[in-house]
Formats: structure tokens, C-alpha cells, sequence
């Protein structure tokens, strides 16, 4: 039997989808909207609106020295 599963990577995610990713790995919850106010405040996602999670875990680091 083959298998059907859609690949995914973490370059590219949509937002739903990099919200649970990151709820996952850092076991705690993070929401779909509050991503989406990051993106609003300047955070990077791919021309087509999805999300490199790596890009965006930086730009969160990188935001949280300025605040400190």
C-alpha cells in the first residue's frame, strides 16, 4: 500500500499548522492569533503567507533582547 501523507516542513507552514508545531515543542499553547499579531508587529512569513518556523523562532528571540 502507499503512502498518501502530505510531506511537511517547517520552512513552510501554515499558520494553523506552525501554531501546533511550536505548541508541541515547547509544550505550551500558543494560538493561531497570536502568531498572527506577530505577523502584524513584523514578523517573517513566506511570500505565500505560510510560515518558516525557524525565521520566526529567531525573529521571537530577536524581539525578546530588544525588549530587555
Amino acid at each position: 500500500m502507499e503512502d498518501k501523507r502530505k510531506s511537511v516542513t517547517i520552512n513552510s507552514l501554515p499558520i494553523k499548522d506552525a501554531a501546533t508545531a511550536i505548541s508541541n515543542a515547547y509544550q505550551t499553547r500558543i494560538t493561531p492569533e497570536q502568531i498572527e499579531a506577530d505577523v502584524a508587529a513584523g514578523a517573517p512569513t513566506n511570500a505565500d503567507g505560510t510560515l518558516n518556523v525557524v525565521a520566526y523562532v529567531a525573529w521571537l528571540l530577536q524581539e525578546t533582547r530588544r525588549a530587555t
